[in-house]
């Protein structure tokens, strides 16, 4: 008998899924799939916590489609080769998706396609992570925008326009009556993490633009981690920031301002947006760089953030600008280095908003802080944790005898990085 696939990916979950639920409404039974990516896992530890995560929701998913007497198939492999398997296993109908927009993403689908297409099958992909997608939201001439403030005005206007689409309710009865069995994390090679992806609370942000800047108040959503792997729908989120908060609907628009930007200008991955700032030369120091990685510079505010991020995989998001502004200024590393470190030890890594960050921190991106805005660590500290409560907490050893010197002299870092960044662009 024929049947169609429903393909997860960046969206863990069964309700309010746009794929999932159009899947269950086609005309052959659906069986959901999920592939552990060889090209992806070979890179990470075998303790990696967004692995134990993704299989934890998957649990969660292959109970829940049990009651419905269906199963999840979840296969370890490149997705070309698994797909070239499950099409020669099968009589396909359909692979339904919902679309991402990451180049790897773009180029592994394209393959898909023209494998499904050999096969006489179809690749059907949906809109799911965001609102508003890569052609969706431009400047009047056609062209994306670079700049997030008008970015932010015409998405809202669209979103009054048009509203926030509907939550999907999909119908269980049309899932292949089958039951395949689980692998467990060591059958896919990972073990147990310590570090656990925390709940999120939207109560929180009822106050976000006063609190969110204070990394020892519980200030934030936690929503990030949640939002990268879609065990949330964004609608349903919007939603909720539609009543809670201004500010914090902003904090959601500039995820998708990134994502739009990594699709029209995929360089951005390797390069900065701004060309005029290719001449810099960084220090690209590797002792300071180990420093900075193990929250040891002596800036207890740096030194804290970098802690908490080794430890937990999340950081605060001021935290987040202050440890970045001080790699890439302070110490003269290119932000690359940065970006891949938070890449690897972040929960809620994405890469259009790590990148559109961290270039957003060294200068060299659209809508960037300028150059010659250097966070002074010191007086961030005295503003956004003036008792200590956050840095003692990562930083026991701050108030005692055993915390070093500050690693580099600030007002000399200053002027470093100044004249440094002068000379690159040709000023």
């Amino acid at each position: 008998m024929k049947v169609s696939f429903f393909w997860f990916r960046r969206d863990l979950r069964l309700h309010d899924n746009v794929g999932f639920t159009a899947a269950l409404k086609g005309q052959t039974p659906v069986i959901p799939v999920f592939i552990f990516d060889e090209d992806i896992l070979n890179e990470l530890p075998k303790n990696d916590a967004r692995v134990q995560f993704i299989h934890q929701q998957l649990e969660s998913i292959q109970a829940e489609l049990k009651e419905h007497n269906g199963s999840l198939t979840v296969r370890k492999g490149k997705p070309l080769d698994v797909w070239k398997s499950l099409l020669d296993e099968f009589d396909v109908d359909s692979i339904y998706t919902n679309g991402d927009y990451e180049p790897y993403a773009l180029e592994r689908d394209v393959k898909v396609r023209q494998l499904c297409s050999d096969a006489g099958a179809s690749l059907k992909v949906y809109k799911d992570q965001v609102i508003f997608e890569k052609d969706e939201v431009l400047k009047d001439d056609g062209n994306p925008y670079t700049v997030f403030t008008p970015y932010k005005r015409k998405w809202l206007q669209r979103m009054h326009e048009f509203g926030l689409p509907e939550v999907q309710q999909p119908n269980l009865s049309n899932l292949y009556e089958h039951s395949y069995k689980l692998p467990s994390l060591s059958d896919i090679g990972f073990e147990p993490s310590p570090i656990i992806v925390p709940q999120f609370h939207l109560d929180r942000v009822t106050d976000y633009e006063n609190t969110r800047d204070f990394p020892a108040v519980e200030g934030t959503s936690h929503l990030s981690t949640h939002l990268r792997f879609g065990t949330v729908g964004i609608r349903n989120m919007v939603r909720e920031a539609l009543q809670l908060n201004e500010t914090f609907l902003s904090e959601l628009i500039w995820r998708e301002f990134f994502m739009q930007i990594l699709y029209h200008f995929p360089k951005v991955v390797n390069n900065n947006f701004r060309a005029k700032y290719d001449g810099i030369e960084w220090r690209n120091d590797k002792d300071d760089f180990q420093r900075w990685c193990e929250g040891n510079t002596g800036y207890p505010l740096v030194d804290a953030g970098m802690r908490e991020l080794n430890e937990t995989g999340l950081m605060h998001n001021r935290v987040r600008m202050v440890t970045a502004s001080f790699l890439c200024k302070h110490l003269l590393i290119d932000w690359k280095w940065g970006e891949a470190y938070f890449a690897k030890k972040l929960l809620d890594y994405d890469l259009s908003a790590n990148n559109g960050n961290w270039q957003w921190a060294a200068g060299t991106g659209c809508d960037a802080a300028p150059y010659f805005r250097i966070f002074n660590p010191e007086s961030q500290l005295k503003k956004f944790d003036p008792k200590l409560m956050y840095t003692l907490k990562w930083v026991p050893e701050y108030e005692g005898f055993g915390y070093p010197e500050p690693m580099v002299d600030h007002k000399m870092a200053r002027e470093r990085a100044l004249s440094t960044y002068k000379a690159g662009m040709g000023e």
